[in-house]
């Protein structure tokens, strides 16, 4: 049976092709090998290297090989980088920024999008959302996770709003109504490795 088109970003075939080109284009100092890729986002090795095919023919991948591995980056200096990097951060970005931004973040035992972006990423219609909901596990700093949230609301185009819980509250989510009501809805993890 064929996927249907992902929600956030119908143009794309699959999700996988928005999360691996938000992550190269929102991540343009990087190059990245394709098994690392595949790993990442939890395909087969086989997809991962069709996907980037098709994008280096495209021009929008430059690629580089070294042995046995092949690494893809970014061709930023494309006539598209721009306007696809905009049309990526509003889309798939949230997982591409704010896993890296929160995976250095002290105390961020475990990460979620959740609300409407998170609905969007799990098939639910509508239309793309204006801000992005991040509910953080642990004992950060406030302060910190502010700062986490600027700096993503810079990248992203858009508002962050991060919500600290804490494990203990965490592990007994009956005991708060907001969490209850969060944990009925799609929740999207992050990666923070």
């Amino acid at each position: 049976m064929k996927a249907s088109a992902p929600m956030l970003l119908p143009l794309l075939r699959s999700s996988f092709q928005g999360e691996l080109l938000a992550w190269l284009f929102l991540h343009p100092e990087g190059e990245f090998s394709l098994v690392e890729l595949a790993r990442r986002f939890e395909v087969s090795a086989a997809t991962a290297t069709r996907e980037a095919d098709r994008f280096v023919a495209a021009g929008l991948l430059a690629e580089r090989r070294q042995g046995n591995l092949r690494f893809v980056r970014a061709k930023t200096d494309s006539v598209v980088a721009g306007p696809l990097a905009e049309l990526l951060a509003v889309t798939y970005g949230p997982t591409a920024v704010l896993g890296p931004l929160l995976a250095e973040t002290p105390q961020v035992e475990e990460a979620y999008v959740y609300g409407s972006w998170a609905a969007r990423y799990r098939g639910r219609p509508g239309e793309v959302p204006r801000d992005v909901d991040v509910l953080v596990i642990g004992d950060a700093d406030e302060d910190d996770l502010y700062e986490v949230s600027r700096n993503a609301e810079r990248i992203l185009g858009r508002e962050v709003n991060i919500r600290r819980v804490p494990r203990t509250l965490w592990r007994n989510p009956e005991d708060d109504a907001f969490l209850s009501a969060v944990l009925s809805r799609p929740l999207v993890p992050l990666n923070l490795t």
